[in-house]
């Protein structure tokens, strides 16, 4: 999910340095071709991260180092117990989010552009339209999450979260369709309509600031990277660096809240503030950075692959009027 640090040459009537990075700005694409490859791009990302995102969740939610000590060794366990589909529980219902992240794209992409009559700052467009669009995102994913999640925390042996769906694990396909109707039945038994959004207000405040923070520093990182490459690197270069340095800065800043928002969802705690009192009690401010390595690791290819999908898949989107007009 990235884009271009500068104003668009065209707009400021001068020709731009090569280094310079320019901005494809929503009026610029073929809108049929920007969703169809954004959605198949957004599965394959979702396929290749969503293990390292199932071990965060645990990671988060276990007592101490009661179950796992940590990324690799949480990997090792839940492969050797439950085998490769062990580690994609909930996988067929996470994929609903991709409704989620089209809409976070589409309202990125229009809040930028709304916001351009007021500031043509990039930080303040950046900074206005991350946190829109996952304030839109964030209404769609938290039922979606609140499920999936508690399909996560499913394993033979002990149960980790509050629901545990009855009888056999192994089953895949329809089966993984049963276990999410089950999990449905007793998030609605236990606390209503009300349970789907569980840990909304947390997921605010975890994801509004990440994705506020996430472009304002991809764009500092890249500017930065600009200067220090030579002329003739392709700007996909170093956004694909900057992509995961911001995922890493944004990660290290908003994992105490993320913490804390997995433990309300699938603990069923009802007051962050209890929460966070409870996680210092137990485990101190190192429980605050619970799930940070697990959650950089899934963030830095998932990244990459983002950054360098979305700005080709804007290039490939570009109206064909457009294409000859820029140089990348």
């Amino acid at each position: 999910t990235a884009r271009g640090m500068f104003e668009d040459p065209e707009s400021s009537g001068i020709m731009e340095d090569k280094r310079n990075i320019q901005i494809i700005e929503w009026e610029h694409l073929d809108k049929k071709k920007f969703y169809v490859f954004g959605v198949a791009m957004t599965m394959m990302i979702r396929v290749s991260v969503y293990p390292f995102t199932l071990i965060r969740t645990r990671l988060q939610v276990q007592k101490g180092k009661s179950l796992y000590h940590g990324t690799f060794d949480a990997f090792i366990k839940i492969l050797r117990a439950d085998g490769i589909a062990g580690l994609y529980r909930g996988f067929l219902v996470n994929t609903f989010t991709l409704i989620s992240g089209q809409c976070y794209v589409t309202t990125y992409e229009l809040t930028r552009k709304f916001v351009a009559d007021y500031s043509q700052s990039n930080t303040v467009k950046s900074l206005v339209a991350g946190g829109s669009a996952s304030l839109v995102a964030q209404s769609i994913t938290v039922p979606i999450d609140v499920v999936s999640q508690h399909l996560m925390m499913q394993r033979k042996g002990e149960k980790m979260g509050r629901f545990q769906v009855r009888g056999n694990l192994e089953g895949q396909g329809i089966v993984a369709f049963g276990q999410t109707k089950d999990i449905i039945k007793q998030i609605l038994r236990a606390d209503g309509l009300r349970g789907f959004y569980r840990g909304y207000v947390a997921s605010l405040l975890t994801y509004i600031p990440n994705s506020a923070v996430w472009w304002p520093f991809y764009h500092f990182y890249a500017e930065q990277l600009s200067y220090l490459c030579p002329k003739e690197c392709p700007h996909i270069v170093f956004q694909a660096i900057s992509g995961p340095l911001a995922a890493a800065t944004a990660s290290i800043l908003t994992n105490p809240m993320d913490v804390i928002r997995t433990r309300v969802q699938v603990e069923g705690k009802n007051s962050i503030i209890l929460t966070f009192r409870q996680l210092m009690a137990e485990e101190g401010p190192w429980g605050l950075m619970k799930g940070l390595s697990a959650r950089i690791i899934s963030a830095t290819p998932s990244t990459i692959v983002i950054v360098v999908g979305y700005e080709s898949l804007k290039k490939l989107s570009l109206r064909p009027e457009l294409v000859d007009s820029r140089h990348w």
